[in-house]
């Protein structure tokens, strides 16, 4: 999840069970992760458990206009490799 919210300069939640449901272990450990890719807040326990992290949403925007500029650097004269052929 940290390589996808740096891939793609966003704030993931990642949301996952704790505890035991119907005698299996689930794992838990839900979390926040910021566009750098840092991790901002994370579940702790086995038990219900509520996280919240101040998301600054000018974070992912700096990444996308600096660090995966992705329209800066398109080179659509080699998309014709891919979108010539038909069938």
């Amino acid at each position: 999840m940290q390589a996808g919210a740096y891939q793609n300069a966003c704030w993931v939640v990642g949301v996952a069970k704790a505890g035991v449901e119907e005698g299996v272990s689930q794992i838990g450990q839900s979390c926040i992760i910021s566009p750098s890719g840092e991790i901002v807040a994370m579940a702790s326990s086995m038990g219900d458990e509520l996280i919240v992290a101040q998301c600054d949403l000018d974070k992912a925007k700096a990444y996308k206009e600096t660090v995966f500029n992705f329209s800066a650097h398109r080179r659509i004269e080699h998309y014709s490799l891919i979108t010539r052929h038909t069938g």
